[in-house]
């Protein structure tokens, strides 16, 4: 791969007049499940007679940081052992990992998923077969490994997807569709554009619930505060259709927000593929980038700076152009080649944001740019709120200027003492969230 030498210019942005903040917490209703075992035993109670002893039974995982994942597929993993099968792991995951097997491992053990921490072998070959087609001719690929499975259960977090709207979005029907149609089906899907999500990837779904050995699909959905909320077992005949809607409605009532309308200037501390798909996610913050896709009414932000990229996106930075404002240490961390895969196979998704913001020297330089350019001449009047990332909304810092809507907000408490921006020598953002650890981390492993 070819190499260039940039230089970022330092200095260009005084740092000093950032506004004085206030933490915020956010409360969210809470609908956890305690005991996660007995749910999945509850569910797959529905295995019962569908699968032989002897069977080898794979159980997708993908590409995100669906929260107790580890603990999820163990427990499924223990539900097919309990019935005489061998369960094993299919990696789902479309183009992610660089779009090849050994970045797809990689990715899982991010996650925390490890032939050792879930008790069983991780499939992830990249090769696919045809298996048919569509009506309009679109070839329909499928996973090697789940073709040569006795049974597969698709395995999957179902909430509402980053680049479109529809009646299946993000769930099961996708990562049977584009998950384990490799990087050939998720090219094929993703070269119809927005079509090929709305329409061509449930239809693809269906097919495959036709003609592969899909036993049925086990949907979790997460509440506000990134917990597990909801378990469910969906008929393969389901998937991609009725039962899967359901589910989604669900979801997306559960969906955690930003808790005001209009905000100036939006600090992110961290983008990845564990956190949303687009690294920002744009149901929380409003914006899409796609050609023909028209922008959400709200949240309206005018500037997104983003800090840094998560250490389990592995150099991924997919969405990155969904900020406008980044310091140059985040775009030291992209792996272009990860990146631009991810990009050109997600199509038109992929051409706003797999483009490069405008880079600064320094966290503190990125901020205050972006308050330099929000539209407000004194910026310490900007409507500024900061979050760890898209996934975790419990805790913010909003600006004075937003204190009245704050304390009229019927989820919102507010600490009493104003709060600092604390940048290091080299104008380095001190994360708060990054110190405390697990209280905020991603809930890919066991409960905290």
């Amino acid at each position: 791969m070819g190499s260039v030498t940039l230089r970022f210019p330092d200095g260009l942005v005084a740092t000093d007049g950032l506004p004085t903040m206030y933490r915020a917490r956010q409360h969210f209703p809470s609908r956890r499940i305690d005991d996660l075992e007995g749910a999945v035993r509850r569910e797959l109670t529905v295995l019962d007679g569908a699968i032989r002893a002897g069977s080898r039974i794979g159980i997708t995982a993908g590409s995100r940081g669906v929260a107790n994942l580890v603990a999820l597929l163990r427990a499924v993993a223990q539900e097919v052992r309990a019935r005489g099968a061998e369960p094993f792991v299919l990696a789902a995951m479309g183009s992610h990992g660089g779009g090849t097997s050994e970045g797809q491992i990689e990715m899982l053990a991010g996650y925390g998923v490890t032939p050792e921490s879930v008790g069983m072998p991780i499939a992830a070959s990249m090769a696919v077969e045809q298996i048919g087609q569509l009506e309009n001719g679109m070839p329909v690929y499928w996973s090697v490994d789940a073709l040569r499975a006795d049974g597969v259960i698709l395995f999957n977090r179902v909430k509402p997807h980053t680049d479109f709207r529809g009646e299946i979005e993000s769930g099961l029907a996708k990562i049977g569709a584009i998950g384990l149609g490799k990087r050939r089906g998720a090219e094929t899907i993703h070269a119809y554009g927005t079509e090929g999500l709305t329409r061509r990837m449930p239809a693809t779904a269906r097919l495959i619930c036709e003609r592969g050995p899909v036993l049925l699909g086990l949907g979790v959905v997460e509440d506000g505060n990134d917990e597990t909320a909801i378990v469910r077992a969906i008929p393969a005949g389901e998937i991609g259709n009725a039962g899967e809607r359901r589910l989604l409605e669900e979801a997306r009532a559960l969906m955690p927000s930003l808790p005001f309308e209009q905000i100036d200037v939006l600090v992110v501390d961290r983008l990845g593929k564990e956190i949303s798909g687009s690294g920002l996610d744009p149901n929380v913050t409003g914006r899409l980038a796609i050609f023909g896709v028209p922008e959400p009414e709200r949240p309206r932000v005018t500037n997104i700076v983003a800090l840094e990229l998560t250490v389990a996106s592995h150099g991924n930075a997919a969405g990155l152009g969904l900020a406008d404002f980044i310091p140059e240490r985040l775009l030291r961390q992209v792996d272009f080649e990860a990146f631009y895969v991810n990009s050109l196979t997600s199509g038109i998704g992929g051409v706003f944001r797999g483009k490069i913001p405008f880079v600064l020297g320094s966290d503190g330089e990125a901020i205050a740019a972006a308050l330099r350019m929000c539209g407000r001449p004194d910026p310490t009047a900007a409507r500024l709120v900061r979050i760890q990332d898209t996934l975790h909304l419990g805790e913010l810092w909003i600006s004075a200027s937003l204190l009245e809507e704050a304390r009229a907000h019927s989820r919102l408490t507010l600490a009493s003492a104003p709060v600092a921006w604390e940048l290091d020598e080299r104008g380095t953002l001190r994360s708060e969230w990054a110190e405390r650890g697990s209280a905020l981390a991603l809930t890919g492993g066991e409960r905290s």
